[in-house]
């Protein structure tokens, strides 16, 4: 696998610097600083999940977790840990670059706007200042706590968000196990802003994990995507 990532990489332009262990990655991270880190799940001397905890306490470069783990929970541990997405063995080429590029860009946009007050996304009009929403250039009243859902899915665009994260940001810390909250208001705001509500193209499911807003207009839709 390493040596298939490898070449891929080298191939496509990017600089690439391995670790046998966890050991050895946080010494590389600590001492080269790379832009971007694809983490196995498992390794010979831990989890990659504590490698990824551990480097949430002081650095926000974006981590990728490879693993042959598919199951729902070992992506929800991931990305509770702070891991920014989560591939799944066997991937493809493509998928694997697209995950790449989306992590990376959000880099750059992070570092170019310190904060977002502006979003665009096909149809979609979010004005952050004016607490705006619009659709088709027509206002969309949405309640406060859909409002506050939309906009934390439009700060991490392209990016899965888990049932936990999302409810410690809406609704708090007391409340990370009412995942029906979630489930409810998803609904709800995707009768005002999906075309079809039952075919959502914006507010993705991520199943058993939780919800992405797809990144469309910088063409990072990615195989995975279920509806």
């Amino acid at each position: 696998m390493r040596k298939f990532i490898r070449a891929t990489l080298i191939s496509h332009g990017y600089r690439v610097i391995e670790a046998d262990n966890l050991r050895d990655a946080l010494r590389h991270v600590t001492s080269l600083s790379p832009t971007l880190i694809l983490l196995d799940q498992g390794l010979p001397d831990g989890n990659g999940i504590d490698l990824t905890k551990q480097l949430r306490e002081w650095s926000c470069v974006p981590i990728i977790i490879i693993s042959a783990r598919g199951c729902e929970d070992d992506k929800v541990v991931a990305l509770d840990a702070g891991a920014d997405d989560y591939l799944t063995k066997p991937f493809g080429v493509n998928e694997l670059l697209a995950r790449m590029r989306v992590a990376l860009r959000h880099v750059r946009e992070a570092a170019a706007v310190p904060a977002l007050t502006h979003f665009e996304l096909g149809d979609l009009d979010i004005d952050l200042t004016r607490r705006e929403v619009k659709l088709l250039g027509q206002a969309v009243h949405l309640t406060p706590t859909e409002y506050k859902l939309l906009v934390l899915l439009a700060q991490h665009a392209g990016k899965v968000l888990t049932h936990r994260q999302i409810l410690k940001d809406v609704w708090g810390p007391t409340h990370t196990q009412q995942t029906h909250y979630v489930r409810v208001q998803m609904a709800e705001l995707r009768k005002k802003i999906e075309p079809d509500p039952s075919r959502p193209k914006l507010l993705v499911t991520e199943p058993g994990v939780g919800y992405r807003l797809r990144d469309v207009p910088y063409n990072a839709v990615l195989p995975s995507d279920t509806q």
